[in-house]
C-alpha cells in the first residue's frame, strides 16, 4: 500500500490536540528546559561576578594544569563550562520526545482509541510517521526556544567580564540544528518501540528514560575531565545516533504493522 502524507498529517493533528489536552504532560515538558537554561546561566553569573577569585584558579588548574599564569581563570571556566553543558543539554531533545511517545501506542490501548485507529486504512508507516511528527515537532521546537533563551541569559550575564558574545558559538550551533533533531528522533523511536511492546504508557515512559544514562554519563566523564570533548566528538556521536535512528525507524514500521497490534492486543 502507497504511502500517504495525508492521512500520515491526519494522525500527526490528531496526537498533537490529544497532546495539548494534557496538562500534565506539557508542565513536565516545560520544568527540564527551565533547568537546563537556568543552571547553566546561574554557573556563568558566579563566574562573571568574581572574577578575581584565586579558588577559580585552583578549579580552571584542575582542568588544565599547564595553565598560563596570565590566563583569565573565571573566563577560562566559562567556557569550558559551556562545553560541558552541552552534552547535558542534548538530554533534552532526548528526553521530550519520551514524554509523548510513550503515549503512543500504550497510551491509545488505555484510552480505547487504539481499535478504531487501527479498522482505519492507515499502514505501518503512516502511522510511525505522524506519531513521530506528534514527539518531534514539539521536542525540536521546544530545544530550539530554549537554546534561544540560553544564548540570551548567558551572553547577559558574562557582558560585564567579556564585552562580547560569547552564544551561539559554533559547537552550539551545529548540535541544536544538526544533532538535537536526531538526537530527538532517536529517543521517539525508541519510546515508540517500547510503547508498542508494553501495556501501559508509564511504563513504556520510565523504561525509554532509561536511554538517557549514557548520555548523562558521558557528560560526566566530560566533567571529572576524562572526555575533552569538542565538534569532532559530537559529529562522531551524532553519526553513531543516526545510525541507530535509522535502524529503529525500520523496526517501528516493522512493529507497527495492523496484523502485529492486533494480534498482540486484540
Amino acid at each position: 500500500m502507497a504511502f500517504r502524507p495525508k492521512r500520515a498529517l491526519a494522525i500527526f493533528w490528531k496526537d498533537f490536540l490529544d497532546l495539548r489536552k494534557n496538562v500534565g504532560l506539557l508542565l513536565s515538558m516545560g520544568v527540564l528546559p527551565l533547568v537546563f537554561i537556568l543552571v547553566p546561566i546561574g554557573v556563568v553569573w558566579a563566574y562573571a561576578a568574581r572574577p578575581e577569585d584565586p579558588n577559580l584558579r585552583v578549579i580552571a588548574q584542575y582542568y588544565n594544569r599547564e595553565l598560563p599564569l596570565g590566563a583569565n581563570a573565571a573566563l577560562f571556566l566559562i567556557e569550558r563550562t559551556l562545553t560541558d553543558w552541552f552534552g547535558m543539554f542534548l538530554v533534552m531533545p532526548v528526553f521530550v520526545p519520551i514524554l509523548i511517545s510513550s503515549q503512543s501506542v500504550a497510551g491509545e490501548k488505555e484510552r480505547r482509541t487504539l481499535e478504531p485507529l487501527l479498522s482505519s486504512p492507515v499502514t505501518a508507516a503512516e502511522l510511525v510517521a505522524g506519531k513521530s511528527l506528534a514527539s518531534l515537532v514539539p521536542a525540536v521546537g521546544i530545544s530550539w526556544l530554549a537554546f534561544f533563551l540560553f544564548c540570551v541569559g548567558v551572553d547577559v550575564v558574562a557582558w560585564p567580564l567579556v564585552h562580547a558574545p560569547l552564544m551561539p558559538n559554533a559547537l552550539w550551533t551545529f548540535g541544536i540544528f544538526i544533532l538535537a533533531p536526531l538526537f530527538a528522533f532517536f529517543g521517539n523511536g525508541v519510546a515508540v518501540l517500547l510503547s508498542a511492546r508494553v501495556s501501559e504508557a508509564r511504563t513504556a515512559q520510565q523504561l525509554s528514560a532509561l536511554v538517557v544514562l549514557p548520555l548523562v554519563g558521558l557528560v560526566g566523564g566530560q566533567v571529572a575531565g576524562w572526555l575533552h570533548a569538542g565538534v569532532g566528538y559530537y559529529a562522531l556521536q551524532g553519526a553513531v545516533v543516526l545510525l541507530l535512528d535509522v535502524a529503529l525507524l525500520v523496526a517501528s514500521i516493522r512493529l507497527l504493522d495492523r496484523e502485529r497490534l492486533i494480534s498482540r492486543w486484540g
